[in-house]
């Protein structure tokens, strides 16, 4: 496989590890969610200093309101935290 291709399926296999944990596992309940963010994004988790902010964020990620993360939603939450970090690393360079 080409990097690329490995670094989806890596994503792919992320998502279903934690969202085979309870319930659906096709979406993440929040304490999934929570448990992949601190264990799979430990640099980015280390700015968030309280519960208020892991809740806003499940609640912006949850677009059909249903209380989980399906994996369109977690994909578009991956999707702007690499633009993000896509964008800091090229005015890092500058």
């Amino acid at each position: 496989m080409t990097d690329l291709e490995t670094s989806m399926a890596t994503i792919i296999a992320v998502f279903q590890k934690y969202s085979e944990r309870e319930g659906d596992k096709h979406k993440l309940k929040k304490s999934e969610l929570k448990d992949l963010l601190h264990d799979e994004l430990p640099e980015l988790m280390a700015h968030v200093k309280d519960q208020a902010t892991l809740d806003s964020l499940m609640e912006s990620l949850d677009t059909d309101g249903d209380a989980e993360c399906d994996f369109q939603e977690f994909m578009t939450f991956i999707s702007v935290v690499t633009v993000c970090c896509h964008e800091f690393f090229e005015h890092e360079d500058e």
